[in-house]
Order: C-alpha cells, then structure tokens, then sequence
C-alpha cells in the first residue's frame, strides 16, 4: 500500500504544502505556497490550509499533518510565536479536523523539521544529541536523542545580551537590517556558542528556506560541534508533518 500524506508547514509569512511519500521522504507534487493570511488568525489559517489541501489530495482522503510555529501539547497550540495570540491555548488540532473534515496531526514546526531528518536526512542513524535548528521569521529549535524527539524545545528564544536572541540572530533579522552574510554569521556563532555550552550536542543541523545558501554563511561559524545543512531544507516540515500524521494515521 502507498505510504503518501499532505505536510503542511505554516510559517510566520508563508504556508507550504505537498504530498510527500513517507517512506522515501520524496515530495510526490509540487510544493505549493500561499502567504499566511494577515494577522494570522486561527479561521483564515485554516481556510488557508482548506484551499491547499484542496489542490493537493485529488479525492483520495490523505492524512493530513501541520507543522506549526508554537509549542504543541495534545493537539493545543500553547504559544504563538509571529503569528496571532488568538492560538494561544486553543485546540488546533480540532479547529484543522473539523475544517478539512479529516483525522489531522499538529505538530510543532521544528519539532517536524527534527522528525524529517531523523528519518530521511542528516540525522539518520545518529547517536547521541542531535539540535535541529530552524532559521526564518523566528529561530525554531529540536532536540533529538538516538534518534528520539523530545518534543517542544523552544531554544530560539535563549535571552542573550538580555534579549530573546532569535529577534537578533534569525533569518529576519538579517534581512531587517540588511545584514551582510559575516556580520549575521557574527550573530549565529553567539548563538550556536551558547547552545553548544550548554546542552554539548553531538550533531547540529541547520534548516529553513536560507540553508540552501547554507555556503554562505555555515563556514564562518567556528564550532566545536559538526554544523550541517538540513538534506531536505525548506521541505524538512513538510515531510515531519506528513510522516507523522501517516504513523498517527487512524485506520
């Protein structure tokens, strides 16, 4: 039987989906985007999400996973970060069943992006701790152990210099400021310091639309823990979410 099921990945700014093989880790359609409707409120992200899985499940019922910017228990959102405070403890799990008349899976975006690489990339048979960092609006971070998730590590939000650092050192941030490549690599090795002193990881991956530039900025980073790009990059959340939604899979 085929393994296949629509990954979601909703951002601050953007929302991506795709029919993904889960056994593979291969993207089965294009990967479509629409912009995260303004204000990013819990009814237009999920009518957004509708028209999306609209275009991509062709009558047959897939399993459907979202990936999601925010601490995810059971199902509730219980944070928003870059996105509306109206998900702030609100049952989304729910809210996206009864939009799409389905069984559905959420999970938190990194948290998916880890699973992803884990199963189908640079963390594939890893031992021992492995961080999987997201760079974009925010910074989003997972932990994994042999291949284990613990999920919901909010580690973008480390206070550094006295600030939530990923308002510093994501991806937004460089382009806010029109930072060039060195002095926001500047930015990340305080980051990926701090990270490294305190949780000594065996592997640290980077993920997120610019680690496909990953040349640009990756070997200015002077570490003592091998750094490396996600393999599956941008699409990492979208086969995390996908992957788990079909072992979660209701029969």
């Amino acid at each position: 039987m085929a393994k296949h099921a629509i990954g979601i990945d909703i951002g601050g700014t953007g929302i991506k989906a795709a029919v993904a093989d889960v056994k593979s880790g291969k993207l089965l359609s294009d990967r479509l985007r629409v912009e995260t409707p303004k204000g990013g409120k819990p009814k237009d992200v999920a009518q957004a999400v509708l028209e999306l899985v609209k275009q991509l499940d062709n009558g047959q019922n897939l399993e459907v996973g979202i990936c999601f910017p925010a601490v995810v228990q059971h199902g509730i959102t219980k944070s928003a970060a870059n996105i509306s405070s109206e998900w702030i403890d609100l049952d989304a799990q729910s809210l996206f069943a009864r939009k799409l008349r389905r069984h559905v899976h959420v999970i938190n975006d990194a948290d998916a992006a880890g699973v992803a690489e884990v199963k189908f990339g640079a963390a594939k048979k890893q031992r021992g701790l492995t961080i999987m960092t997201t760079l974009g609006t925010g910074i989003g971070t997972a932990l994994l152990y042999d291949g284990t998730l613990v999920p919901n590590a909010e580690l973008g939000h480390l206070e550094i210099d006295g600030v939530d650092y990923e308002s510093k050192a994501a991806f937004s941030a460089k382009e806010r400021e029109n930072l060039s490549w060195q002095e926001w690599a500047k930015r990340l090795q305080k980051y990926y310091s701090r990270l490294e002193a305190l949780l000594i990881p065996d592997l640290i991956i980077v993920g997120g639309g610019v680690s496909k530039q990953h040349e640009e900025f990756l070997p200015l980073l002077n570490l003592k823990t091998k750094i490396v790009p996600a393999m599956s990059r941008n699409s990492a959340g979208i086969l995390g979410a996908a992957a788990l939604a079909y072992k979660n899979r209701r029969d």
